[in-house]
Formats: C-alpha cells, sequence, structure tokens
C-alpha cells in the first residue's frame, strides 16, 4: 500500500511539474512577444518597455511575478533593461549567438541568487533595425519550486500516515489471523499420554480452522489407536513371556531342593527345553512383528518353481502332521515360475497351517492351495475345525485367542501371534488377507500376494 502511494505521488509530482513548466513558459513567452513589440513601435526608433509604473515598495510586494526583460546587442551589449532591474541578467553567450541568427532559446540560470528561466528572443523578426539585438525576458522559478515543495510534503505526510496506518491495521489483522493458531497449539500442547481421549475445540466450528482442526483430531485418533495398540501389546507380551518364564523357575527351584535321580533330572530339563522353545518362538514372532511396524521387511524377489515350493512346504510340516493326525494337503494348482519372496511367502503359509493343525480336530483336514492370477499369489488355506466364530477379523489382532467353540478342549494353544505376523506380512507386501467360515463348517483364509520384480540374477531360487 505504501509502495503504491509513492508511486502515485511520484507520478503526480512529475507531471505537475511538467504542467507548470508550459504555463510559466507560455507566460514568459507572451511576455516577450508583448515587449519586443512595444520596443519597436516608437516613430523615432527608440526602444522602451512596456511598464507599470510602481513606487519601489510595489515593486519589491511582487516580486515573484515581475518578468525581467533586457536587450542585447550581438555582441553582448546591454541596451535596455526593465526599470525594476538593479543588475544585468546573466547572460549566455552561446544562447544570444543561436538567437542572433533567428532561433528561440531557453535557459535556466541564476540572477541575484534566485533561479530563473530565460528566453532569448529574437528581435530580428520586427525589422532590419534591430536584426542583430536579442530581448531577454526572465522569471523567477520560486513559485513553481515553492508549489512543488508543499506538494512533496503533502505526499510525504500521506505515505508516512498511509504507512503507519498499513503497519497498525496489519499488525491488528496479524494478530487477529494468528490468534487462533495459537489457541489450537495450547490446546494440544495440553494434550498428553495420559489425555490422548481429548479432542482440540478451539475454532472448530469456523470454516477456514475447520479442515485444520479435522486434520489434527484425527492425527490425534491415530496416535490414540497406535498408543492403546502398543500398550495392550506390551501388557500381553510380558504377560506371554512371564508364563513360560515363571514355569522354569518353579521347575528349577523344586529339582533344586533335594538331590534326585538322573530321570528325574532329564524330565526337568525336557520340560524345560519346551519352555524355552516356546520362548524363542515368542521372541522370533515378536522380532517379526516389530520389522514390520518399523517397515523393515525388505522382499527378496526370486524366482520360485511353484509345485516344488509347494513340496518343501508340505515337508516341513510332515511331523506336525502326524502327530496331530490331521491330513494336510498342499499343492500348487499351476505349474511355473512364481517372482516371489519365498521366505516371507513361506513364513505366511506356515503361521496358517500351524492355525489349522491346531484348531482342526484328529481326523479332519487342512488344504492349501496356491493359484497364480492377475493380482498375484492366491493362497487359499481351509480346515475342517470349528469355524471362527462371529467376528473373524479380531484373529488378525495380536494376543488375540479364539474362543472355547475354536479351541478342542476348550484350551488354547498357541501364543496369538501367528495370524498377526500373516497380516503384517501381507500388508508389508501390499497384499491383502481375509478369514471367513465355510459354508459346510471349518474355516477358510485367502491371501493375495502382489508378485515382485524379478532381479537379472538371483542367489537362490528359494
Amino acid at each position: 500500500m505504501t509502495v503504491a502511494v509513492v508511486l502515485i505521488s511520484a507520478a503526480s509530482l512529475w507531471t505537475l511539474r511538467v504542467i507548470l513548466d508550459r504555463e510559466l513558459n507560455a507566460a514568459i513567452l507572451n511576455v516577450a512577444s508583448i515587449q519586443a513589440a512595444s520596443l519597436v513601435d516608437s516613430p523615432d526608433g527608440a526602444m522602451h518597455f512596456h511598464e507599470w509604473q510602481l513606487t519601489p515598495e510595489e515593486a519589491v510586494s511582487v516580486r515573484d511575478l515581475i518578468q525581467y526583460a533586457q536587450v542585447w546587442s550581438e555582441g553582448g551589449r546591454s541596451l535596455l533593461r526593465s526599470q525594476f532591474m538593479t543588475a544585468d541578467l546573466p547572460l549566455d553567450r552561446a544562447a544570444l549567438r543561436l538567437s542572433t541568427e533567428g532561433d528561440l532559446v531557453w535557459r535556466e540560470q541564476v540572477f541575484e541568487g534566485r533561479a530563473v528561466r530565460s528566453v532569448y528572443y529574437p528581435l530580428g523578426r520586427f525589422g532590419p533595425p534591430h536584426d542583430r539585438h536579442v530581448l531577454q525576458v526572465a522569471a523567477p522559478l520560486s513559485p513553481r519550486d515553492e508549489m512543488v515543495g508543499r506538494l512533496v510534503a503533502f505526499f510525504a505526510a500521506l505515505a508516512g500516515v498511509v504507512f503507519v496506518g498499513s503497519a497498525a491495521g496489519g499488525w491488528w489483522l496479524a494478530g487477529r489471523a494468528v490468534r487462533p493458531v495459537h489457541d489450537v497449539i495450547d490446546q494440544a500442547e495440553e494434550i498428553g499420554a495420559g489425555s490422548l481421549d481429548r479432542r482440540i475445540q478451539a475454532w472448530s466450528d469456523t470454516r477456514e480452522y475447520h479442515r485444520l482442526v479435522e486434520v489434527l483430531n484425527t492425527m490425534l485418533g491415530r496416535i490414540q489407536h497406535a498408543f492403546d495398540t502398543q500398550t495392550r501389546f506390551t501388557a500381553d507380551a510380558s504377560h506371554e513371556l512371564r508364563s513360560p518364564l515363571t514355569a522354569l523357575r518353579g521347575e528349577i527351584e523344586i529339582a533344586l531342593r533335594k538331590d534326585r535321580r538322573a530321570g528325574e533330572y532329564r524330565e526337568v530339563l525336557k520340560s524345560n527345553l519346551e519352555e524355552i522353545l516356546r520362548l524363542s518362538r515368542i521372541t522370533e514372532d515378536l522380532l517379526t512383528l516389530a520389522r514390520a511396524d518399523a517397515d523393515a521387511l525388505s522382499p527378496r524377489w526370486e524366482p520360485v518353481d511353484s509345485r516344488a515350493f509347494a513340496a518343501r512346504l508340505a515337508d516341513r510340516f510332515r511331523r506336525a502332521e502326524e502327530e496331530s493326525g490331521v491330513t494336510l494337503s498342499i499343492r500348487a494348482d499351476d505349474e511355473g515360475v512364481l517372482p516371489i519372496d519365498a521366505g516371507l511367502v513361506g513364513q505366511i503359509v506356515w503361521n496358517l497351517v500351524d492355525n489349522g493343525l491346531k484348531f482342526t480336530p484328529r481326523g479332519g483336514r487342512v488344504d492349501v492351495h496356491l493359484n497364480r492370477t492377475s493380482d498375484g499369489l492366491h493362497i487359499v488355506v481351509e480346515d475342517t475345525g470349528p469355524g471362527l466364530g462371529d467376528d473373524p477379523e479380531r484373529l488378525f489382532d495380536r494376543f488375540y485367542r479364539a474362543d472355547a467353540a475354536r479351541t478342542p478342549g476348550g484350551d488354547t494353544p498357541g501364543t496369538g501371534l501367528g495370524l498377526a505376523i500373516v497380516h503384517a506380512i501381507v500388508e508389508g507386501l501390499g497384499g491383502s488377507v481375509e478369514a471367513s467360515n465355510r459354508r459346510e463348517g471349518g474355516a477358510r483364509f485367502d491371501v493375495v500376494v502382489p508378485f515382485g520384480t524379478l532381479r537379472r540374477s538371483s542367489p537362490h531360487t528359494g
């Protein structure tokens, strides 16, 4: 705003000065024409100016309105000057020479300490007697300069008022615009780990800040969910780790109370080994989940033969199949090479099959189908167990345990991390996993893992 005022002021001053200069030039030229005619109108050829008859006091009072006049010869000798002048006008000999030759010449000079504008008017236009005479008429520039100065002062004051007003208005508007932000920040700073259920209310109904408050509250909701999940996960992990550690400690303390036979120590060590293996499984599962949470699962896409891959998976479950009394079938419906991460996909199948073997009664079946689709590798795992209950989606929560309907004999085996690991790996690979109940009874898991981009050379084929 201030810059605009300054530019307008400068343009106005320039325009005003041009107008004043034109008017002054016209006035000087008009006086020069009148005085030139007066100089040559005498029958005897004598030159005289057409002047008012003023007293010295009157002449001083109209000093700024007086046009000074003087006649010069070709050689620069003063022939006549106005009665109000006490000294000769400053003579510009170059202008005198040009005017003698018939040109009208303008000059700005200093007379008696004051700036004046002069016109050199050739008198040769009025006949041979005056062809080498030049009339110089000058007028003071102080009225013009004073008017321009007053206007400069006015515009400077105006610019100052505009600047102060703009600064004050800007400060007021900035404070009013920033105040809602400070209110939102103050409420956000009051929200801590113990009050994540609170939400920001400041300016939530104002259109300009509605989206900001909505985004912040949505973010707080995600933080609260992650915090609650992490807290619950930590508590569940502590509980799962404490159980085998408590069992280990109890058995060792009992064994050390007195001397025992070698066979008894062997039984204690065997039981301890089972608890240690359980601790190892829990630790590995927690490590896998931690890597998934940190986006540290880096797939290694490799060309894997589908049927050879299915056969290797079946071999890994051979002993578990015999111990559970459940028939396991793992087959690939299509031949060919699958561009997958064999390790991560194998971990997905392992956890799903392990889940099916745990919950399927003896004499039941667990069937695994590997199919190539346009979306990637489609893995289907079905069992003939009791099904998933009324809330299949909760199966993927960490440390979630199925109800008694899903558990033979009412005892829930495992750590509750297997399906959570499946979900984390599939999500990390950009795929999808769904759990559902089969119409004929039992559970069904559908997993889609997108194919990756193969490297030119792979260290192994999975």
